[in-house]
């Protein structure tokens, strides 16, 4: 069996992001032992009820005491009080990351509170849901998904190197640039979208013409997929978009322009040029879907009903056997194709026979 090459993980903050980390990382025994806090009470005594760690500390510091590995798991805006809360109890020796959409601001705010014998390497996976808390940990929500790290100037090769084997170990394809090019590119691809979401069921719900009956009831897949994005955590969003302002400024900018130039379209009845754009649009479309980042099956190939936690298991079982992220990604995506959700309907017992998160040696909590 391979050496774990982390002997502890601390994790701070046990949401979405948190847990998952944690089953992720106990089912691939990619660490000897993983320990877990959480600001909130309620949290960390879900969290010890769920089994999502070996361990829920009542403190950060004693989450960080004897760990080679943290991983900061809580909003932006406050990644630089956290950092400063355990940099004093933090080992020579030890990495810390972090999962936050914003690399620059969080980079700046933790750097300061890193000392001298530990390095800093923030990390970002691209995956999540709308959904929060520990409830929401999701085993495999990294598998076949990008995690991008950017690390800090003093952070050695060897580090590096550590922390991108614990993201490939959780199945997720690994790329490493700066974090100025980081924010550009999520700002676009991640951040404006979020609020352009944010803005149009807003828009939607002030609307007195329409009732909110008729909203529900008559939902389209657009707007549908929109609430969804809109129902994401309000905090964490909201700390994103302030801490990476300048670069969702400049991309709304431009976005803004291109809105103009397709509302002359529309009222100058230009048919040409809306075509021209809806078909550039349909092939980037297709771009993300050959790339491995999405299926092209009905409903976006997301799972619904009782079986979609006995699908997923399987399609994660399908990736083990593939030996890159690419094959990886092809893997998964044959799964789908080859009709899993057919082939599994009536193996029922695969749902509700046991939880997807991984056998635990009995919980405790630090006190």
């Amino acid at each position: 069996m391979k050496k774990p090459r982390f002997k502890r993980l601390a994790i701070i903050g046990l949401g979405l992001m948190g847990a998952s980390i944690a089953l992720g990382a106990r089912q691939n025994k990619l660490v000897g032992e993983v320990v877990g806090f959480d600001g909130s009470a309620d949290v960390r005594k879900r969290a010890a009820k769920l089994d999502v760690v070996d361990t829920v500390c009542k403190t950060a510091r004693q989450a960080v005491k004897g760990s080679d590995f943290i991983i900061l798991c809580v909003p932006v805006g406050v990644m630089g009080a956290v950092a400063k809360a355990i940099a004093g109890d933090l080992e020579k020796g030890a990495i810390v990351s972090d999962v936050g959409s914003v690399k620059t601001r969080v980079n700046e705010e933790i750097g300061p509170h890193i000392p001298e014998g530990v390095a800093l390497v923030p990390g970002h996976p691209i995956a999540g849901t709308e959904q929060s808390g520990p409830e929401a940990g999701c085993l495999g929500l990294f598998e076949g998904r990008w995690c991008i790290l950017t690390p800090a100037d003093k952070a050695g090769d060897e580090d590096v190197a550590r922390v991108a084997e614990f993201w490939r170990g959780l199945g997720s394809g690994v790329e490493i640039m700066s974090p100025e090019h980081h924010d550009l590119v999520l700002a676009i691809t991640s951040h404006v979208p979020h609020l352009i979401a944010y803005n149009i069921v807003g828009t939607v719900a002030d609307l007195e013409t329409v009732t909110q009956s008729e909203v529900i009831k008559y939902s389209a897949g657009g707007f549908r997929d929109f609430t969804r994005i809109a129902a994401s955590d309000p905090t964490m969003w909201r700390d994103i978009f302030l801490a990476n302002k300048n670069a969702v400024l400049e991309m709304l900018g431009r976005f803004s322009e291109d809105l103009a130039a397709l509302q002359r379209d529309i009222r100058w009845d230009d048919g040409e040029s809306l075509l021209e754009l809806f078909t550039r649009t349909r092939e980037i479309r297709r771009g993300i879907i050959d790339a491995g980042q999405d299926e092209d099956v009905p409903d976006f190939g997301r799972f619904h009903g009782a079986f979609s936690e006995a699908i997923r298991r399987e399609m994660v079982e399908a990736s083990k056997t593939a030996e890159s992220f690419e094959r990886l990604r092809d893997a998964v995506g044959d799964a789908v194709k080859q009709g899993i959700i057919e082939a599994r309907e009536k193996a029922s017992e695969l749902v509700g026979a046991g939880s997807h998160r991984t056998p635990n040696k009995k919980k405790n909590e630090v006190s």
